[in-house]
Protein backbone atom coordinates (compact mmCIF):
# COMPACT_ATOMS: atom_id res chain seq x y z
CA UNK A 1 0.00 0.00 0.00
CA UNK A 2 1.20 3.17 -1.33
CA UNK A 3 2.35 5.96 1.74
CA UNK A 4 0.11 9.08 2.20
CA UNK A 5 0.98 12.77 3.45
CA UNK A 6 -2.02 15.16 4.47
CA UNK A 7 -1.97 17.94 2.46
CA UNK A 8 -4.53 20.84 2.41
CA UNK A 9 -7.03 18.50 4.24
CA UNK A 10 -6.82 15.83 1.68
CA UNK A 11 -4.59 12.55 1.27
CA UNK A 12 -1.94 12.60 -1.32
CA UNK A 13 -0.17 9.65 -2.31
CA UNK A 14 3.60 10.00 -1.82
CA UNK A 15 4.48 8.86 -5.13
CA UNK A 16 2.37 11.63 -6.95
CA UNK A 17 4.47 14.02 -4.74
CA UNK A 18 7.76 12.79 -5.89
CA UNK A 19 6.41 12.46 -9.88
CA UNK A 20 5.68 15.64 -9.66
CA UNK A 21 9.22 16.88 -8.05
CA UNK A 22 10.55 14.37 -10.85
CA UNK A 23 8.73 16.26 -13.68
CA UNK A 24 9.93 19.95 -11.87
CA UNK A 25 13.46 19.34 -11.58
CA UNK A 26 13.15 17.87 -15.04
CA UNK A 27 11.88 21.29 -16.45
CA UNK A 28 14.67 22.77 -15.00
CA UNK A 29 16.85 21.35 -17.98
CA UNK A 30 15.03 24.36 -20.47
CA UNK A 31 17.51 26.23 -18.22
CA UNK A 32 19.97 25.75 -20.67
CA UNK A 33 18.29 26.92 -23.73
CA UNK A 34 19.48 30.35 -23.34
CA UNK A 35 23.08 29.49 -23.22
CA UNK A 36 22.66 27.26 -26.63
CA UNK A 37 21.56 30.65 -28.24
CA UNK A 38 24.46 32.69 -26.37
CA UNK A 39 26.52 29.94 -28.76
CA UNK A 40 24.72 30.96 -31.66
CA UNK A 41 25.96 34.96 -30.85
CA UNK A 42 29.27 33.57 -30.24
CA UNK A 43 28.97 31.65 -34.26
CA UNK A 44 27.90 34.84 -35.62
CA UNK A 45 31.29 36.92 -34.01
CA UNK A 46 33.27 33.99 -35.66
CA UNK A 47 31.56 34.74 -39.07
CA UNK A 48 32.11 38.54 -38.51
CA UNK A 49 35.68 36.92 -38.11
CA UNK A 50 36.14 34.77 -41.07
CA UNK A 51 35.30 37.34 -43.03
CA UNK A 52 37.03 40.13 -42.09
CA UNK A 53 40.12 37.56 -42.16
CA UNK A 54 39.42 36.63 -45.84
CA UNK A 55 39.03 40.81 -46.87
CA UNK A 56 42.54 40.98 -45.83
CA UNK A 57 44.34 38.20 -47.23
CA UNK A 58 42.43 39.95 -50.15
CA UNK A 59 43.43 43.43 -50.04
CA UNK A 60 47.35 42.08 -49.58
CA UNK A 61 47.20 39.63 -52.35
CA UNK A 62 45.77 42.76 -54.78
CA UNK A 63 48.54 45.05 -53.21
CA UNK A 64 50.89 42.82 -53.89
CA UNK A 65 52.15 42.23 -50.34
CA UNK A 66 51.18 38.63 -49.69
CA UNK A 67 53.92 36.31 -49.44
CA UNK A 68 53.11 32.40 -50.02
CA UNK A 69 54.05 31.91 -46.50
CA UNK A 70 51.44 34.68 -45.48
CA UNK A 71 48.91 32.96 -48.26
CA UNK A 72 49.13 29.94 -46.12
CA UNK A 73 48.63 31.41 -42.51
CA UNK A 74 45.97 33.21 -43.88
CA UNK A 75 43.92 30.13 -45.36
CA UNK A 76 44.76 27.88 -42.61
CA UNK A 77 43.49 30.98 -40.24
CA UNK A 78 40.27 30.71 -42.06
CA UNK A 79 39.67 26.72 -42.19
CA UNK A 80 40.53 27.22 -38.04
CA UNK A 81 37.50 29.32 -37.94
CA UNK A 82 35.40 27.30 -40.12
CA UNK A 83 36.55 24.32 -38.08
CA UNK A 84 35.81 25.58 -34.25
CA UNK A 85 32.43 26.90 -36.14
CA UNK A 86 32.00 23.71 -37.03
CA UNK A 87 32.20 22.36 -33.11
CA UNK A 88 30.00 25.24 -32.44
CA UNK A 89 27.39 24.06 -34.55
CA UNK A 90 27.82 20.45 -33.31
CA UNK A 91 27.56 22.19 -29.64
CA UNK A 92 24.58 23.77 -30.37
CA UNK A 93 22.42 21.59 -32.30
CA UNK A 94 23.62 18.37 -30.98
CA UNK A 95 23.90 19.52 -27.13
CA UNK A 96 20.06 21.02 -27.35
CA UNK A 97 18.67 17.80 -28.63
CA UNK A 98 20.81 15.72 -25.99
CA UNK A 99 19.79 17.50 -23.02
CA UNK A 100 16.70 20.43 -23.60
CA UNK A 101 14.78 19.23 -26.38
CA UNK A 102 14.16 17.48 -29.30
CA UNK A 103 14.24 19.16 -33.00
CA UNK A 104 11.87 18.33 -35.43
CA UNK A 105 13.70 17.77 -38.15
CA UNK A 106 12.52 14.11 -39.35
CA UNK A 107 12.33 14.02 -42.98
CA UNK A 108 14.01 17.34 -43.54
CA UNK A 109 15.77 17.00 -46.50
CA UNK A 110 18.99 18.68 -45.20
CA UNK A 111 19.01 16.86 -41.71
CA UNK A 112 22.63 16.41 -40.26
CA UNK A 113 23.39 12.43 -41.05
CA UNK A 114 25.20 12.44 -37.61
CA UNK A 115 22.17 13.85 -35.36
CA UNK A 116 19.88 11.07 -36.82
CA UNK A 117 22.02 8.81 -33.81
CA UNK A 118 23.26 11.53 -31.52
CA UNK A 119 23.63 10.95 -27.56
CA UNK A 120 25.80 12.19 -25.14
CA UNK A 121 28.50 9.52 -25.93
CA UNK A 122 28.61 10.21 -29.43
CA UNK A 123 28.67 14.01 -28.91
CA UNK A 124 31.38 13.87 -26.86
CA UNK A 125 33.36 11.97 -29.00
CA UNK A 126 32.96 14.15 -32.20
CA UNK A 127 33.78 16.94 -30.26
CA UNK A 128 37.22 15.65 -28.71
CA UNK A 129 37.93 14.58 -32.66
CA UNK A 130 36.84 18.27 -33.28
CA UNK A 131 39.22 19.88 -31.12
CA UNK A 132 42.22 17.40 -32.45
CA UNK A 133 41.78 18.75 -35.66
CA UNK A 134 41.64 22.75 -34.12
CA UNK A 135 44.77 21.57 -32.86
CA UNK A 136 46.07 20.05 -35.62
CA UNK A 137 45.60 23.14 -38.26
CA UNK A 138 47.27 25.36 -35.01
CA UNK A 139 50.16 23.49 -34.81
CA UNK A 140 50.87 23.36 -39.09
CA UNK A 141 50.75 27.19 -38.10
CA UNK A 142 53.34 26.90 -36.22
CA UNK A 143 55.36 24.43 -38.55
CA UNK A 144 54.48 26.81 -41.34
CA UNK A 145 55.88 30.25 -39.15
CA UNK A 146 58.64 28.26 -38.01
CA UNK A 147 61.20 30.98 -38.23
CA UNK A 148 58.88 33.34 -36.13
CA UNK A 149 57.91 30.19 -33.46
CA UNK A 150 60.83 29.13 -30.42
CA UNK A 151 61.33 26.22 -30.02
CA UNK A 152 59.81 26.10 -26.48
CA UNK A 153 56.31 27.46 -28.44
CA UNK A 154 56.78 24.74 -30.64
CA UNK A 155 57.95 21.79 -28.38
CA UNK A 156 54.80 22.28 -25.90
CA UNK A 157 52.63 22.84 -29.31
CA UNK A 158 53.35 19.22 -30.25
CA UNK A 159 52.92 17.95 -26.27
CA UNK A 160 49.16 19.61 -26.15
CA UNK A 161 48.14 18.18 -29.65
CA UNK A 162 49.27 14.61 -28.81
CA UNK A 163 47.77 15.00 -25.40
CA UNK A 164 44.38 16.17 -27.16
CA UNK A 165 45.33 12.92 -29.75
CA UNK A 166 44.97 10.63 -26.55
CA UNK A 167 42.37 11.91 -24.51
CA UNK A 168 40.18 11.83 -27.83
CA UNK A 169 41.28 7.76 -28.35
CA UNK A 170 40.94 7.25 -24.57
CA UNK A 171 37.70 9.10 -24.68
CA UNK A 172 36.45 7.10 -28.01
CA UNK A 173 37.76 3.57 -26.67
CA UNK A 174 35.49 4.54 -23.66
CA UNK A 175 32.54 5.40 -24.92
CA UNK A 176 32.49 2.05 -27.53
CA UNK A 177 31.01 -0.30 -24.64
CA UNK A 178 28.33 2.25 -23.52
CA UNK A 179 27.48 3.46 -27.05
CA UNK A 180 27.02 -0.79 -27.40
CA UNK A 181 25.23 -1.36 -23.95
CA UNK A 182 22.69 1.56 -24.91
CA UNK A 183 22.17 0.74 -28.84
CA UNK A 184 21.29 -3.17 -27.02
CA UNK A 185 18.81 -1.81 -24.38
CA UNK A 186 17.18 -0.08 -26.89
CA UNK A 187 16.83 -3.00 -29.42
CA UNK A 188 16.03 -5.42 -26.29
CA UNK A 189 12.92 -2.39 -25.45
CA UNK A 190 12.00 -2.34 -29.08
CA UNK A 191 11.94 -6.14 -29.11
CA UNK A 192 9.90 -6.51 -26.50
CA UNK A 193 7.25 -3.78 -27.68
CA UNK A 194 7.11 -5.38 -30.59
CA UNK A 195 6.31 -9.18 -29.26
CA UNK A 196 3.02 -8.82 -27.51
CA UNK A 197 1.52 -11.74 -26.06
CA UNK A 198 -1.06 -12.26 -28.71
CA UNK A 199 -0.12 -10.27 -31.75
CA UNK A 200 -2.89 -9.53 -34.48
CA UNK A 201 -1.92 -11.29 -37.87
CA UNK A 202 -2.76 -9.28 -40.58
CA UNK A 203 -2.24 -10.63 -43.60
CA UNK A 204 -2.41 -9.11 -47.37
CA UNK A 205 -5.54 -10.33 -49.07
CA UNK A 206 -5.66 -12.96 -51.92
CA UNK A 207 -7.22 -11.97 -55.42
CA UNK A 208 -7.27 -14.44 -58.22
CA UNK A 209 -4.76 -13.56 -60.48
CA UNK A 210 -2.40 -12.29 -57.42
CA UNK A 211 -2.18 -15.82 -55.36
CA UNK A 212 1.60 -16.21 -56.63
CA UNK A 213 2.62 -12.68 -55.16
CA UNK A 214 1.98 -14.38 -52.09
CA UNK A 215 5.20 -15.27 -49.91
CA UNK A 216 5.13 -19.36 -48.86
CA UNK A 217 6.80 -18.20 -45.52
CA UNK A 218 4.95 -17.54 -42.94
CA UNK A 219 5.71 -14.82 -40.41
CA UNK A 220 6.99 -14.36 -36.95
CA UNK A 221 5.55 -16.96 -34.91
CA UNK A 222 3.54 -16.41 -31.70
CA UNK A 223 5.84 -16.37 -28.70
CA UNK A 224 5.42 -19.49 -26.78
CA UNK A 225 3.13 -19.91 -23.92
CA UNK A 226 6.03 -21.32 -21.59
CA UNK A 227 8.69 -18.93 -20.80
CA UNK A 228 11.65 -19.13 -23.04
CA UNK A 229 15.03 -18.63 -22.09
CA UNK A 230 16.31 -14.94 -22.65
CA UNK A 231 18.19 -14.32 -25.90
CA UNK A 232 20.01 -11.55 -27.62
CA UNK A 233 17.56 -10.55 -30.50
CA UNK A 234 19.08 -10.97 -34.33
CA UNK A 235 18.35 -7.63 -35.83
CA UNK A 236 18.96 -9.31 -39.17
CA UNK A 237 16.85 -12.13 -38.83
CA UNK A 238 13.70 -9.71 -36.76
CA UNK A 239 14.09 -7.70 -40.55
CA UNK A 240 14.10 -10.77 -42.46
CA UNK A 241 10.85 -11.59 -40.59
CA UNK A 242 9.42 -8.30 -41.35
CA UNK A 243 10.11 -8.20 -45.18
CA UNK A 244 8.46 -11.93 -45.27
CA UNK A 245 5.24 -10.49 -43.57
CA UNK A 246 5.10 -7.40 -45.39
CA UNK A 247 3.75 -9.69 -48.58
CA UNK A 248 6.12 -7.75 -51.41
CA UNK A 249 6.12 -9.07 -54.88
CA UNK A 250 9.26 -9.35 -55.06
CA UNK A 251 12.50 -8.26 -52.91
CA UNK A 252 13.47 -5.20 -54.88
CA UNK A 253 16.55 -2.72 -53.47
CA UNK A 254 16.95 0.93 -53.89
CA UNK A 255 20.66 0.03 -54.75
CA UNK A 256 18.82 -1.90 -57.76
CA UNK A 257 17.16 0.57 -59.14
CA UNK A 258 17.85 1.52 -62.99
CA UNK A 259 18.49 5.48 -62.55
CA UNK A 260 19.49 5.90 -66.21
CA UNK A 261 15.91 4.48 -66.96
CA UNK A 262 13.79 7.25 -66.05
CA UNK A 263 14.61 10.82 -68.34
CA UNK A 264 13.99 12.67 -64.70
CA UNK A 265 13.54 11.96 -61.06
CA UNK A 266 14.17 13.48 -57.70
CA UNK A 267 17.37 11.45 -56.79
CA UNK A 268 18.21 13.60 -53.66
CA UNK A 269 14.82 12.91 -52.66
CA UNK A 270 14.47 9.22 -53.22
CA UNK A 271 18.31 8.93 -51.34
CA UNK A 272 17.05 11.11 -48.59
CA UNK A 273 13.76 9.11 -48.22
CA UNK A 274 15.93 6.01 -48.09
CA UNK A 275 16.78 6.61 -44.71
CA UNK A 276 13.18 5.46 -43.81
CA UNK A 277 12.75 8.62 -41.44
CA UNK A 278 10.06 9.39 -43.55
CA UNK A 279 7.83 6.31 -41.36
CA UNK A 280 9.15 7.86 -37.91
CA UNK A 281 7.70 11.26 -38.71
CA UNK A 282 5.01 9.94 -40.00
CA UNK A 283 5.25 11.40 -43.76
CA UNK A 284 3.58 9.99 -47.30
CA UNK A 285 5.28 9.04 -50.04
CA UNK A 286 3.37 9.51 -53.43
CA UNK A 287 5.70 8.24 -56.71
CA UNK A 288 3.81 9.40 -60.38
CA UNK A 289 4.66 8.47 -63.63
CA UNK A 290 3.97 6.61 -66.47
CA UNK A 291 3.69 2.51 -66.74
CA UNK A 292 7.35 1.05 -66.37
CA UNK A 293 9.19 3.93 -64.62
CA UNK A 294 10.00 2.08 -61.35
CA UNK A 295 7.46 3.16 -59.15
CA UNK A 296 6.57 -0.11 -57.74
CA UNK A 297 10.20 -0.80 -57.27
CA UNK A 298 10.90 2.19 -55.46
CA UNK A 299 8.29 1.30 -53.42
CA UNK A 300 8.78 -1.87 -52.42
CA UNK A 301 12.91 -0.42 -52.09
CA UNK A 302 11.42 1.97 -49.14
CA UNK A 303 9.58 -0.77 -47.90
CA UNK A 304 12.19 -2.87 -47.22
CA UNK A 305 14.23 -0.02 -45.82
CA UNK A 306 11.10 0.41 -43.24
CA UNK A 307 11.47 -3.08 -42.60
CA UNK A 308 15.15 -2.67 -41.74
CA UNK A 309 14.62 0.34 -39.61
CA UNK A 310 12.58 -2.08 -37.38
CA UNK A 311 8.93 -0.98 -38.65
CA UNK A 312 6.32 -3.23 -39.80
CA UNK A 313 5.16 -2.84 -43.67
CA UNK A 314 2.21 -4.18 -45.63
CA UNK A 315 2.17 -4.23 -49.11
CA UNK A 316 -1.03 -4.82 -51.31
CA UNK A 317 -2.47 -3.25 -54.76
CA UNK A 318 -5.11 -1.06 -54.60
CA UNK A 319 -7.80 -3.21 -55.85
CA UNK A 320 -6.48 -5.57 -53.29
CA UNK A 321 -6.77 -2.80 -50.20
CA UNK A 322 -10.19 -2.39 -52.13
CA UNK A 323 -11.05 -5.79 -51.59
CA UNK A 324 -9.99 -6.25 -47.85
CA UNK A 325 -11.35 -2.74 -47.29
CA UNK A 326 -15.08 -4.10 -48.60
CA UNK A 327 -15.14 -7.15 -46.79
CA UNK A 328 -14.43 -5.96 -43.56
CA UNK A 329 -17.21 -3.49 -44.04
CA UNK A 330 -19.18 -6.10 -45.24
CA UNK A 331 -18.66 -7.84 -41.83
CA UNK A 332 -19.00 -4.57 -40.11
CA UNK A 333 -15.59 -4.45 -38.66
CA UNK A 334 -14.24 -1.38 -41.18
CA UNK A 335 -13.39 0.53 -37.55
CA UNK A 336 -11.64 -2.76 -36.10
CA UNK A 337 -9.28 -3.41 -39.23
CA UNK A 338 -8.41 0.16 -39.43
CA UNK A 339 -7.01 0.11 -35.74
CA UNK A 340 -5.50 -3.28 -36.65
CA UNK A 341 -3.82 -2.04 -39.15
CA UNK A 342 -1.91 0.81 -36.98
CA UNK A 343 0.40 -2.18 -36.18
CA UNK A 344 1.90 -1.65 -39.11
CA UNK A 345 3.90 1.90 -39.33
CA UNK A 346 3.88 1.73 -43.05
CA UNK A 347 1.12 0.35 -45.61
CA UNK A 348 2.16 0.32 -49.56
CA UNK A 349 -1.07 0.74 -52.13
CA UNK A 350 0.42 -0.17 -55.12
CA UNK A 351 -1.32 0.65 -58.47
CA UNK A 352 -3.48 3.92 -57.67
CA UNK A 353 -5.75 4.45 -60.79
CA UNK A 354 -5.07 0.96 -62.96
CA UNK A 355 -8.62 -0.17 -61.90
CA UNK A 356 -11.71 2.04 -61.73
CA UNK A 357 -13.51 2.52 -58.40
CA UNK A 358 -16.80 3.05 -58.12
CA UNK A 359 -18.20 5.61 -54.99
CA UNK A 360 -18.75 3.33 -52.33
CA UNK A 361 -14.90 1.83 -52.88
CA UNK A 362 -13.43 5.13 -53.16
CA UNK A 363 -15.30 6.30 -49.68
CA UNK A 364 -13.00 3.13 -47.92
CA UNK A 365 -9.61 4.51 -49.79
CA UNK A 366 -10.89 7.71 -48.10
CA UNK A 367 -11.29 6.71 -44.45
CA UNK A 368 -7.95 4.04 -44.79
CA UNK A 369 -6.33 7.43 -45.41
CA UNK A 370 -8.34 9.87 -42.98
CA UNK A 371 -7.79 7.29 -40.90
CA UNK A 372 -3.74 7.29 -40.56
CA UNK A 373 -3.52 11.16 -40.85
CA UNK A 374 -0.77 12.13 -39.13
CA UNK A 375 -0.73 8.50 -37.30
CA UNK A 376 1.02 6.68 -39.77
CA UNK A 377 2.48 6.49 -42.98
CA UNK A 378 1.53 5.49 -46.81
CA UNK A 379 3.53 4.99 -49.60
CA UNK A 380 1.28 5.17 -52.68
CA UNK A 381 2.09 4.43 -56.65
CA UNK A 382 0.14 6.19 -59.26
CA UNK A 383 0.12 6.20 -63.31
CA UNK A 384 -1.81 10.25 -62.90
CA UNK A 385 -1.30 13.13 -60.77
CA UNK A 386 -2.73 14.17 -57.87
CA UNK A 387 -4.52 16.66 -59.85
CA UNK A 388 -6.23 13.74 -61.69
CA UNK A 389 -7.28 11.76 -58.92
CA UNK A 390 -10.96 12.79 -59.40
CA UNK A 391 -11.19 10.04 -62.45
CA UNK A 392 -10.49 7.48 -59.96
CA UNK A 393 -11.73 8.73 -56.32
CA UNK A 394 -14.81 10.68 -57.75
CA UNK A 395 -16.43 13.61 -55.17
CA UNK A 396 -13.69 11.79 -52.62
CA UNK A 397 -10.43 13.31 -54.48
CA UNK A 398 -9.91 16.66 -52.92
CA UNK A 399 -10.40 15.69 -49.42
CA UNK A 400 -8.32 12.53 -49.87
CA UNK A 401 -5.61 14.20 -52.10
CA UNK A 402 -5.61 17.10 -49.26
CA UNK A 403 -4.99 14.77 -46.58
CA UNK A 404 -2.75 12.76 -48.03
CA UNK A 405 -0.43 15.45 -49.54
CA UNK A 406 0.02 17.34 -46.55
CA UNK A 407 2.67 15.65 -45.27
CA UNK A 408 4.03 13.54 -47.88
CA UNK A 409 6.97 13.92 -50.73
CA UNK A 410 5.91 13.43 -54.47
CA UNK A 411 8.31 12.02 -56.56
CA UNK A 412 7.07 12.14 -60.34
CA UNK A 413 9.43 9.74 -62.65
CA UNK A 414 9.16 10.75 -66.45
CA UNK A 415 9.79 8.26 -68.95
CA UNK A 416 8.71 5.41 -71.25
CA UNK A 417 8.01 1.48 -69.96
CA UNK A 418 11.08 -0.24 -68.35
CA UNK A 419 9.58 -3.42 -69.45
CA UNK A 420 8.57 -2.05 -73.56
CA UNK A 421 12.11 -1.35 -73.88
CA UNK A 422 13.80 -4.14 -73.12
CA UNK A 423 10.98 -6.24 -75.13
CA UNK A 424 11.47 -4.47 -77.90
CA UNK A 425 15.38 -4.82 -77.34
CA UNK A 426 15.54 -8.00 -77.14
CA UNK A 427 12.38 -8.69 -80.42
CA UNK A 428 15.10 -5.89 -82.25
CA UNK A 429 18.12 -8.62 -81.32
Amino acid sequence: MHSFVHCNSRCVPSWTRLSTLGYALFATRWLQAPLYFGLVAAQGVYVYKFFKELWTLIVMCVSGHATETYVMLAVLKLVDVVMIANLLIMVIVGGYETFVSRIGLQGHRDQPEWLSHVNSNVLKVKLATAIVGISSVHLLQMFVDVHHTSRHALLWGTVIHMAFIASAAILAYMSGPMVAHTDRAHTDRAHADRSPAAPVQAGRPQEHGHADRRQEKPGPETPAATPALPRQPDADADAEARIRAAAFPARKLLEDFDEQHPRGYDREAVARLGKADFVTARRNVVFVGPTGTGKTHLAVALGVRACQAGHRVLFATAAEWAARLADARDAGRLGAELTALDDHPLLIVDEVGYTPLDPATAGLFFQLVAHRYERASLIVTSDRPLGRWDEVFGPSAPALTDRLAHHADVVRLDGDSYRTRRATSAWAD
